[in-house]
């Protein structure tokens, strides 16, 4: 039974419900929401008093977010989990590095996610099934269903994903914090048709099949999670290991949210979320997302701090989902620089700005950049090149100008990344810049 289920969800998303209307969409969106929103008076103690008879929207419901929900988790669930026993089950996980017990038949799981702030995860037996369906049907290539191999690099391994392996696809999970020249080994070995890893992984995959420590052939596709994908990074994953484009699927602990379709567009899952919009204008905003069949820890009106960017013109491949130009990073790293017109208020300066001025810099591969003050910016490369380090000042400071910003004071320091904590390219420590 599990098995057909995930094949009838797969069916669905991939051949029976197209969407090629926004009134599709919306309509899908309204009959799911309706649904939902009944079996969480009737089953969430925290929505009970919350969501009145016959409700048939979201209005009048409170922002969720990550503390607010941990601070709720034992009324919010639906499943009679405490906070405390999911959270002992899933520490021991962590640090067994075994991650085969669940609660019952609930998945649990931890995540820092890229602010730091540790969350918890439910999720039940039916919602992995659909889980597992909706993903293969959005990441095997077109044209080739059967016997793909997937090697899947995570922080953590959970029943969540392993409910995909099948005898249409098989699995392999590797652990980031193990042993790399193991991995490449192993990697060699298992050949996947489809790889899946954060960008620092394959970043360092793809060093390592430059150098010819990582064999071919390689896969067919190769996806990024977990990180903010740079442009140039996707460039330079892609070159070493032959693919014509680095796909995205944008998943966290509040669900599966964005895939690249077949064109290379990233489009959100609207016919499984609605987003609501937090506008931060040129077309950036931060969403609030509401997932539609999601129950064992409901997710309402949650707000991620994320920052996307709509793409303007609609996808050659037909759909309706809304299609996104780039997931840019979190709202808490967009630098914050002086105004040169209005000293007492700040300038944002978005980090996708920052990882497209670095790009036009040379004499580098791998840098971060950090705010670490009003006025300060700390610039760590992996070369300490006289000319690397005026290149980088030039445009970082162009940058600033074309802003309307102060130029910052740049200070270099070496590149050193933490395999243990999620690469951000850009990111702000200081915190005296909110306005």
């Amino acid at each position: 039974m599990p098995k057909l289920r995930i094949l009838a969800e797969f069916a669905a998303a991939r051949w029976m419900r197209p969407l090629r209307t926004r009134k599709a969409v919306e309509r899908r969106q309204r009959r799911l929401l309706r649904r939902q929103l009944r079996f969480l008076r009737a089953n969430s103690p925290y929505f009970a008093g919350r969501i009145h008879e016959d409700a048939a929207s979201l209005d009048g419901l409170p922002l969720m977010d990550k503390p607010l929900m941990m601070a709720h988790f034992d009324e919010l669930n639906t499943v009679s989990a405490s906070r405390e026993e999911a959270m002992a089950l899933a520490l021991a996980n962590e640090r067994s590095r075994d991650f085969a017990h669940d609660l019952g038949d609930v998945a649990v799981g931890l995540s820092s996610g890229t602010s730091g702030h540790r969350g918890m995860f439910l999720v039940s037996k039916a919602e992995r099934e659909q889980w597992a369906g909706t993903v293969l049907a959005r990441a095997l290539p077109r044209g080739r269903i059967l016997g793909h191999r997937v090697a899947l690099f995570l922080r953590a391994d959970n029943t969540l994903y392993e409910t995909v392996a099948s005898r249409v696809v098989s699995f392999r999970y590797f652990d980031v914090f193990g042993d790399m020249d193991a991995h490449m080994d192993a990697l060699t070995a298992y050949r996947p048709t489809i790889l899946v890893a954060p960008p620092s992984i394959l970043l360092r995959l793809a060093d390592a099949a430059r150098e010819g420590r990582l064999r071919g052939p390689y896969p067919q596709k190769v996806y990024s999670v977990a990180e903010v994908l740079e442009v140039s990074d996707a460039r330079r994953i892609a070159t070493a290991l032959g693919q014509p484009r680095i796909h995205q699927i944008y998943q966290c602990t509040e669900g599966f949210l964005a895939y690249t379709c077949p064109q290379g567009t990233i489009h959100l899952n609207e016919d499984t979320l609605i987003f609501e919009r937090e506008e931060l204008g040129d077309g950036r905003f931060a969403p609030i997302i509401t997932d539609l069949r999601r129950r064992a820890q409901p997710i309402v009106r949650y707000r991620l701090g994320d920052i996307l960017r709509r793409r303007a013109d609609p996808c050659p491949c037909g759909s309706a989902l809304q299609a996104i130009e780039r997931i840019e990073g979190r709202t808490g790293d967009t630098l914050r620089l002086p105004s040169v017109t209005d000293p007492v208020s700040t300038v944002p300066v978005y980090a996708d700005l920052v990882s497209r001025a670095m790009v036009y810099a040379e004499g580098f591969r791998d840098y971060r950049v950090e705010q670490t003050g009003p006025v300060r910016i700390e610039v760590a490369l992996d070369t300490d090149d006289p000319s690397a380090l005026r290149s980088v000042s030039a445009e970082l400071h162009a940058l600033a100008d074309r802003m309307g910003a102060r130029r910052p004071e740049l200070v270099f320091v070496p590149f050193r990344h933490d395999p243990a904590t999620k690469l951000r390219r850009v990111m702000r420590s200081w915190n005296g810049g909110e306005s």
